[in-house]
Parts: C-alpha cells; structure tokens; sequence
C-alpha cells in the first residue's frame, strides 16, 4: 500500500499526531518505569543462577547506570542511520520496538547479572534505536503552512513523555516493593508492547519519508551542511555537561535520599519514587515557561535558542549546590528533610526544559530534510557522552575507593566546577554560532539563531 510522502498542504493539526502522542505516552511508561527500579534492582535484588545474593556496590550500581544510559542514547546515531539509509522512519520504529520489546521480557525472567547484560542490551538498542526516528518523525508531519504549530507539538511531545515518566515513577518501584522485579519489569514491558500497537495503527495517517541513500551521502558531504555541522557539534559536547548532572536522579540523588527524611507532606517516599518529581513538575512548569516567562523574556530581549540554553546551565548551577548542602547536612549527622531534593528537582527541571527540549526542537530545525534522524541522534549523543563521563568517575571511585576524595559533597562539588567551566565555554561558543532553518517542504532558509 502507498503512503503519502509529504505533509498535507493544513493549517492544523495532521492526523497522526494522537498516534505518535499515545506511543510515546506508552512508550516513556515502560522505559522510565524500568530504569526508575535499575539502581534499587542491582543494589537490593541482583541474585546469581543458584538463587544467591549477588548485590552490587553503590559505585558499581551507579557506573553499570550510566553506562546503560549512555547506550541508550549512543545507539540512536545506530537507529538513525538504519532509517536514513535503508528502512525509513516508520519501520525503523517498529522493528526496534521489537527489539526492545525482548530486553523487557529478559529482565523480567532473568534475574541474574546475564539477564542484566541482555536485558539492558537489547532495550539500549531499542529505546535508543527509535528515539531520533520518533523526534524527526513527529515534525515530518509538518509542513510549511502548518510549521507554527512545531514548538507546540514538541511542548506536547514533551508532556506525553513526562505524564508517562510520573505514573512510571510512582508506580514501579513500588510493584518492586510489594510484588519483586518479575512484575516490577514485567509491567513496562507490557506498556512497550502496547506502544508498538498503537503506533502500527497510525500507519494510514502518518506521512512516510521514505529512505533515499543517495540523497542522504549527498546531503551528509554537503560543504553546507559540513559547516553547520562544525557549528552544532561543539554545541553538543557542552550541553552534555548537563546530562551529567541529570541523569544522576537514577543514581546518585537515589541514594542520597536514602539517607534523608523522605516524609513529605503526608507520605513517606520510596527513594526511587522520587524520580517522578521530575515528571510531574515537568507536567506544571511548560505552560509556566510557555506562557509566561517566555513572553516576558521577550519583552526584555529576543529569548533564542541558545539564550535558553544558557540560562538552563545556570540553574543546573544552582541545582547541585543544593545537593552539596544536602551532603553536607548529612555529613553533619543531621537527616535533612526530603523537601530540599525536592528543591533540587525544581531547579533541575527549569533547566530540562531550557536546555532539552530546546535542544529537541534546535536539532530538528537546523538539520537538512534528509539528515534530521542522523542530526538528532547527534543531539542525543551528549546525553551518551555525559552519562559515559559520570559511569567512568564512579568507576574510579570504586577503584580507588577513599584515596578518590570524591565522597559525600566533594562527589558533588567536582561535578560543579566541571559545570560552571562548561557553562562559560557554552557562552562563548554560542555568540558565534549561525543557523539555518529546514523543514520538510521547502528550501532552507538564512535564519540567525
């Protein structure tokens, strides 16, 4: 059966977006439903073929973290070249949803340091594989007479993720808790299955760039897009700075409130249920940012991209502050109230959606017809690099144990002069940098961001 090719000449919204918006919803709920329990599964849960205990450190925990995350985000330059050079968008998401449908029933029947190995393997591939084709896909449904509506498609991207990131969050580790890491991974798994239907059902209404590999190469060795490129590139490396910092909620912010006074208001928080903060206030802070503090920003100065970009590092700044002085208080024999990460959490998510989804919607309007999965598997590889960076210092850690220094706040404090000398850099690079602006049906145009 054929497909249309292009977007619909529409001043709405296209007809697919509900089925990509589902898929994600489903999709967010089993890969952060899963990774939520990851540290609390390899530290509480991890138990050799015979049925023995075989738990792992808390360094050693946190490196096999971020090394799985760093795959989940490498492997979308994988994904990305499979759908620009052979299978297209479409039916690169379905076979890796596939894939990464597998990694899920492997951590849930195999409890062991293999099932970890294949499980985490697989779903690397998978959520990683589909991730630049489910962004590029969700803005080539747009067209230049519908392409004002592109930020509020990704704003609503990006709630979809969130929403199903919360519910996750909240719920998984606490089927850990009562019910063991079979149910725990077997029901994000269910929900991944269930994205993959939901976005096979959209098949007839989506717009299906089909691969061209020679128009890829083409456009890949285009001098253009090659200096474009070596604007961009600089531009990822620094901004992987901050998934270092983010992505050790799964982590380190774990097992710091392990050892905090986790009653806030009238419950008391499983360490990893505090992850859904995230989400949540993800959920209440985009309207925020949206329809206030942006409009607002622009009556003092044109708030691009990049201006956004840099004023996330600043509250990335002020976020591990926060989680020095926590360390500190604990240092102190003092057992602070959960309500500082909760402050941490706010500040951190100001700066996700100055720097992430901006960063989303950056990558996909700077990157020719052709080249936006490739592009934006670039974007996502600073998530890689940031995550590779964090697994490595934890892997010295657990190497050199106290000779490290890097225990309690000095664990937080290196990570905060690596920021505040990334986020001067970011800076200067980003007052010299100029884009240019691609959509799907019309020749780029000179644009400076």
């Amino acid at each position: 059966m054929s497909y249309r090719t292009s977007p619909a000449p529409l001043t709405t919204m296209p007809s697919g977006i509900p089925f990509i918006i589902g898929n994600e919803l489903a999709e967010r709920f089993s890969f952060y439903g899963m990774r939520a329990i990851l540290y609390l599964f390899m530290t509480t849960a991890l138990v050799t073929h015979e049925g023995a205990r075989d738990l792992m450190s808390d360094a050693k925990a946190k490196e096999w973290t971020h090394y799985f995350i760093a795959g989940v985000y490498f492997t979308p330059l994988l994904g990305a070249l499979m759908a620009d050079l052979w299978l297209g968008k479409y039916r690169t998401i379905i076979v890796l949803s596939l894939v990464y449908c597998l990694g899920h029933l492997a951590l849930a029947v195999d409890h062991t340091r293999t099932g970890l190995i294949v499980g985490l393997s697989l779903i690397a591939l998978g959520a990683g594989g589909i991730k630049p084709c489910v962004s590029a896909h969700v803005g080539d449904q747009f067209g230049k007479t519908n392409a004002h509506l592109l930020p509020k498609i990704f704003n609503w991207f990006y709630l979809s993720i969130n929403l199903g990131a919360a519910v996750s969050q909240l719920l998984t580790p606490k089927l850990l808790e009562w019910y063991g890491p079979h149910i725990a991974f077997g029901v994000p798994g269910g929900l991944m299955f269930v994205a993959t239907i939901v976005f096979w059902m959209g098949r007839h209404s989506f717009v299906h760039i089909p691969a061209d590999p020679r128009r890829f190469v083409s456009d890949l060795i285009d001098p253009r897009f090659l200096r474009a490129l070596a604007g961009l590139i600089p531009l990822f490396i620094l901004i992987a700075a901050f998934w270092c910092i983010f992505d050790q909620t799964a982590s380190a912010w774990i097992e710091q409130a392990q050892k905090m006074d986790r009653h806030f208001l009238i419950w008391e928080l499983n360490p990893a249920q505090l992850q859904a903060i995230n989400p949540l206030f993800i959920l209440t802070l985009i309207p925020v940012f949206t329809l206030v503090i942006y409009p607002q920003m622009n009556r003092l100065m044109e708030v691009t991209p990049l201006r956004r970009i840099g004023a996330g590092f600043i509250l990335t700044l002020a976020t591990i502050y926060v989680s020095i002085w926590i360390e500190q208080q604990i240092s102190a024999g003092l057992q602070p109230s959960i309500g500082w990460q909760v402050l941490a959490y706010l500040l951190l998510t100001g700066a996700e959606i100055l720097i992430s989804i901006t960063a989303l919607e950056f990558s996909y309007t700077q990157a020719p017809p052709r080249l936006k999965s490739f592009v934006m598997s670039l974007d996502l590889l600073s998530v890689a690099l940031g995550n590779f960076f964090t697994a490595r210092v934890n892997a010295y850690i657990e190497k050199a144990g106290a000779a490290a220094n890097l225990s309690g706040a000095n664990y937080y404090w290196f990570f905060m002069k690596i920021t505040a000398v990334t986020t001067v850099i970011f800076v200067v690079v980003a007052m010299f940098y100029k884009g240019r602006t691609y959509l799907q049906d019309e020749e780029a145009a000179e644009k400076t961001v």
